[in-house]
Parts: C-alpha cells; structure tokens; sequence
C-alpha cells in the first residue's frame, strides 16, 4: 500500500495521571473531583493532572492551584512518576497484543501510534472496528479510559484526535484526505494544531493567518524561502500531506545516530534554557560535519525537576537532509514551543539526530544566496579546524560568557558527545 494512504491510529489515554490516581483508589474519574499537584509548592503549585470531572467543570489541566474557582472542592495528590511508567508499560503491552513492535510509536508516557494497515485484513475489521476493541481492551484491563484518532497519515491521524476524537461519545474521530478542506482547515487557532507553536502562531497570524485554511493557501515555495526546510515541511502538513512512516520515529532503531544529553546544574526555567540547546544544537552539528553525515530525524526532549517529575521527548522528520545547525536547532525550538509547559523546572535536556546519509555535498537551497550558503558552510569548517587544533574553549561565541551558558564547563570534561 502507498505510504501515503496508511491505516494510523493514535491512542491517548485519558487524563492520565488523575485517572491513575483515581483508578489506583477506586475511585472514578469522571465522578471524582481529584488533582494531580506538589502541595509543597504552596497554592501556586502546578496542576499536572485533574480529573475529567474538574475538565467538565472548567478546570484547566495545566494551571496553578490558585486559579480553581474557591467554590469548586477538590482533593490533592501529589505526582507518583513511577506509578505512572507502570501504567503506560501496561497499556504499551496491550497494543502489542495487536500490532507487531515495529508498527508501535510510544510517542509520550500516556500517547502511542499504530500502523494497523498490515492488521486489518487478519482481524477482519475496518480500522474504526478495531479502535473499538483495543480502547475496550484498555478499559476492561486498567480501568482507564482513552480516545482515538485514525488518519491515512501520522498527521492527520493525530489531529483528529486532538481536534474531534475528544469530542465524541465513543472517543474515536477518524478522518480522510476528502476532510482535510472541511476540518482541517478550518482549526483555529492555529496553536490547536499538531506542530504549530505559540511561536509560529504568532509569525503566521502577523502574515493575516489566523486558520490552518489560511496557511494551506499560502505558496509552498514562499514558506521555503521564509522558513526553510521547516517551512515547507508546514505547507505540506496543512495540506493534509505526511511521509512519515512509524519506523522513522523508532529509537531502537540500529541505524547509526547522534545524540547529546545534559543534566543541567540547577533547575531552568522557560526560554533561559534555549542558549544551552543552542550550545548543544552546534556540539551535534558540528559532529556531523566531522562525520561528513546529514540527518533526516531531529528528536528533542526535556525532563522536569524531581519535584514536579515528568517531561516529554519528541521527533520531527525532515523533508529532506541537513547538517545545518540553524535548521536543526528550529527543529528543536518548535517542538520546545509546542510542549514545554511554561514555569516547569527543566533538569535534563536532549537531543538526538537519526536516519542519517551520507553528506554528498553542500545542498544549495535555490530560496537562498548560493554565495551565502557556502561562505557559512566554510566558516563552520574554518571554526572546526580552530576547536580541532586549539580545544573546543579557543573559540567561543559572546553567549558562552552569559550566566545561563554550561559550555565552557562541559567542554572541559571529557565525552562531549555520544554516538548511538
């Protein structure tokens, strides 16, 4: 079957931390008033979970204790991570009851993709029809509940999920290419969608788009030339058009890659953590240019402080190759702008370059000046031959000498990159 027209569900589990919470007291969710949160915080602590209930009521999921409406009664628990990784291994052994590891994504501690294409025709089932079963399965056997989108692609599977699945009476949206003009389009604001973050949002709606309808109409080739690769990787998903296959995304991959984590020396908070990805973006590109490789999967990810717990990693796969830290550092800025919960304190950052080819040459982008893209590409090189003679320290950028910088420290240490 064409890759483009796959059977993808994406499964999340509803309200997960409460509702494990609750399901471990015997309580029910959807009955009971119940908040995920560090009381030691005081009554600004944050909110990491709240039942459907408190939801129905109009309690956000991510807030601060102070926000909830005083006449709405409620009891706190404090978070339980390990508790939580028990539940999400068990639901991750129930999908694969159904599906072979390789057409599993465990993209997030309570969100999973399935390619069921292969499945369909064995179970004797549509794909809507098996959705039905394993959300059923989850409930009999942990007792949580879920919802469910399916899509011919990753993409839209995704957003019918985010976008309507929520909203139905059996948790289950399935959407076609024949509902990307219909639904798809018409999803504001533009932060609702799978990918666009507060920080695109704003570039776009400066561009008067305030639908994704609005940004599908923009010219493929005028997104290249003002975002690059990420840019065009936009067009094509607002479109409704997704190449990424479940395989792409798989860590266990044996395919070579790079990858770099840093435990930071205290808790960061918000964008002050951007000058150390940055610093971390170029260590990695800079390793592939020595590797003379580019990458097609850039993954990134961020874990909490202890205190609060928790964290996320993601990956995006690239339209096409590149060892350009701009780009791969875009990348990483994206998918911080669209799942970083503000005020969370950040301990562990990481980064990870996959599915990487051979560097056959400098890819001149035809949006940009040829004169500029191989004065930079020797630069970088230039640089490369002064850190390879003098040490990573003889020569740094004026960033390096701000508080927030961990370079300097780290490039004394031995190891400054890993290789998986």
């Amino acid at each position: 079957m064409n890759k483009l027209d796959r059977h993808i569900m994406v499964i999340d589990l509803k309200s997960f931390f409460a509702s494990v919470e609750c399901v471990d007291r015997g309580l029910d969710p959807f009955t009971t008033p119940l908040v995920v949160a560090d009381k030691r915080s005081g009554n600004g602590a944050i909110t990491l979970a709240v039942t459907p209930y408190l939801k129905a009521q109009g309690v956000p999921s991510r807030g601060r204790l102070f926000e909830i409406p005083k006449n709405i009664k409620y009891m706190i628990v404090p978070p339980r991570m390990t508790k939580y990784i028990e539940a999400s291994r068990n639901v991750v052994k129930i999908f694969l009851d159904y599906v072979a590891e390789e057409d599993l994504h465990v993209y997030s501690i309570d969100e999973s993709f399935l390619d069921v294409t292969e499945y369909l025709n064995y179970y004797k089932m549509s794909d809507y029809e098996l959705a039905k079963v394993i959300l059923a399965d989850i409930e009999k056997r942990t007792g949580l509940t879920a919802t469910c989108g399916i899509g011919p692609n990753m993409f839209l599977a995704k957003v019918a999920m985010d976008t309507e699945a929520k909203k139905m009476k059996n948790g289950i949206a399935r959407w076609g290419y024949q509902d990307v003009e219909t639904k798809l389009w018409s999803i504001t604001p533009l932060s609702k969608c799978w990918g666009i973050g507060p920080r695109m949002e704003a570039k776009l709606n400066a561009l008067g788009c305030n639908t994704i309808g609005d940004v599908a109409k923009l010219n493929k080739n005028f997104l290249k030339h003002r975002y690059g690769i990420l840019g065009e990787e936009l067009w094509y998903r607002v479109n409704g058009i997704d190449n990424s296959i479940i395989k792409d995304f798989k860590h266990e991959s044996k395919e070579k890659s790079f990858s770099q984590s840093q435990v930071l020396f205290r808790d960061y908070y918000n964008d002050e953590v951007l000058l150390i990805v940055r610093e971390m973006v170029d260590n990695l590109a800079r390793r592939l240019r020595i590797e003379n490789q580019n990458t097609y999967v850039v993954g990134f990810g961020l874990t909490y402080s202890k205190t609060t717990g928790g964290g996320f990693y993601h990956s995006s796969k690239l339209v096409s190759s590149t060892d350009n830290k701009d780009i791969i550092y875009k990348v990483c800025e994206g998918i911080y702008d669209s799942y970083y919960i503000r005020n969370m304190p950040i301990r562990v950052i990481s980064i990870s370059l996959g599915k990487l080819v051979k560097n056959e040459g400098l890819q001149l982008d035809i949006f940009s000046e040829p004169e500029r893209q191989i004065k930079d590409e020797n630069l970088e090189r230039a640089i490369d031959g002064i850190k390879d003679k003098f040490g990573k320290n003889s020569l740094l950028k004026a960033s390096s000498l701000l508080p927030n910088s961990t370079i300097r420290e780290r490039n004394k240490k031995i190891g400054g990159h890993n290789a998986g």
